[in-house]
């Protein structure tokens, strides 16, 4: 669902777009290739450490219990 500042945004960006004059934007061509493959390279890595730290966070940590009891309707503690 889109919120009426995002429609807003949506309804404005043509209008941004087109007070911008063609050719200010100096060396804006196609990127040489192996810039490109080190971009995509580096945005694997970034995104693969995040997916990592993520699964890291999230796995389940087994602590034993430091009063001896079982707690079976509290989940973390045993």
């Amino acid at each position: 669902m889109l919120l009426p500042g995002n429609i807003l945004l949506l309804l404005l960006l043509p209008v941004a777009a087109a007070q911008i004059a063609p050719g200010s934007c100096s060396g804006c061509g196609p990127l040489p290739l192996p810039l490109l493959a080190g971009l995509v390279a580096a945005d694997a890595v970034v995104s693969l450490l995040i997916v990592v730290v993520v699964f890291i966070c999230a796995r389940p940590r087994d602590r034993p219990t430091q009063d001896g009891k079982v707690y079976i309707n509290m989940p973390g503690r045993g």
